[in-house]
């Protein structure tokens, strides 16, 4: 009784919390996106932002909470803690400081005495995969320190986290607090997050019931990592014919080829400082589809540094796009980038 209270009282703040869209109120939630906001409250213990963000696009909504569902939550080959380390590790070297600050509270709840970082000592040789792993020239001499057993777990944690990453830097602040709340708050906020969260914990997610959220789909090349499980395997084929679909939608075919032909030649590394690299690399594109592809390539390679003007380019140059298209361009960005380090990190060091 006392955490379905503390739910329901967290669901206003946690969508407070999101930026450049108006997500769906829980109370006005239908269909896949009720049954989204139930289940994370189920199975994650609160109604996370960067999930929730994705409400006003329904494809991406349940793409989302799949990936993360299926790898993080529900009792596998590989120990939660281990997950939530290498979450945190991804979310250190995406420079996403309000998923560090999650992963690393979870972390220490779930672990109690562990190191102050990333769950530093314990799982020095995990995080250094999942560090490594993002750049293209040490993936593949990246050797794995864990039973193959464990790839599709890990992995698919890698690659959700560099999904997430993006569009928590995009969509939320660096604190998982609403604005305005006092920096002091943080801490008492983080301890009944990680309440709930850890508590849910327990209960164990039943692997493979919410993959009717979406339709199956074949398992792409540059996901078969995931084989290894079939849960995970049909979880990540689902979620990315969501967003693929997504992208068909609301992304210009020049915006995409733009960035596959700009990810075919990424290192996994930041592009440079500022944002004079993306202006350059739209030149070559008609006016009105220049402030898409910013936004896409910003989002993909150096999502912390897509803001307001950003966003307003966009939605000018669009003809003011819903909320639905905003979110279905920045999740195909970011899950493109995602699964580029996925297919690095899925070699064989």
């Amino acid at each position: 009784m006392r955490r379905k209270f503390v739910q329901s009282r967290l669901r206003g703040l946690s969508l407070m919390q999101v930026r450049h869209v108006k997500p769906v109120g829980f109370d006005r939630a239908r269909g896949g996106v009720a049954q989204v906001y139930r289940e994370l409250e189920r199975d994650f213990g609160v109604l996370a932002p960067p999930i929730a963000l994705h409400s006003p696009a329904t494809g991406p909504l349940a793409a989302s909470w799949l990936m993360l569902r299926e790898t993080m939550l529900v009792e596998g080959a590989a120990p939660r803690p281990a997950k939530e380390a290498v979450a945190c590790a991804v979310s250190v070297a995406n420079e996403c400081p309000f998923c560090e600050r999650m992963h690393t509270a979870v972390l220490h709840s779930l672990t109690p005495g562990s190191a102050a970082d990333c769950g530093a000592g314990r799982f020095d040789e995990v995080t250094e995969w999942a560090r490594l792993g993002a750049a293209r020239d040490t993936a593949a001499a990246n050797p794995r320190p864990f039973p193959a057993g464990q790839l599709p777990e890990l992995l698919g944690t890698v690659v959700i986290m560099q999904y997430l990453n993006r569009m928590v830097n995009v969509f939320l602040g660096g604190v998982p607090l609403p604005p305005g709340a006092p920096e002091s708050s943080l801490r008492p906020v983080l301890r009944v997050l990680t309440w709930l969260i850890r508590s849910s914990a327990r209960s164990a997610p039943a692997p493979g019931v919410s993959l009717d959220l979406l339709a199956p789909a074949p398992l792409p090349a540059d996901l078969a990592w995931a084989e290894g499980n079939p849960v995970i395997a049909s979880a990540f084929a689902r979620a990315a014919a969501a967003v693929e679909e997504a992208g068909r939608e609301d992304v210009p075919k020049a915006v995409q080829e733009l960035l596959h032909d700009t990810l075919a030649r990424w290192d996994g590394r930041p592009p440079g400082l500022g944002r004079g690299w993306a202006d350059r690399a739209v030149a070559a594109l008609v006016p009105q589809e220049r402030p898409a592809a910013r936004l896409v390539l910003l989002t993909a390679l150096a999502s912390y540094t897509v803001d307001e003007t950003v966003i307003a380019d966009f939605r000018r140059a669009a003809g003011e796009p819903g909320d639905r298209a905003l979110v279905g361009l920045t999740a195909w960005a970011s899950l493109t980038a995602a699964r580029q380090v996925g297919a690095w990190m899925q070699q064989d060091g």
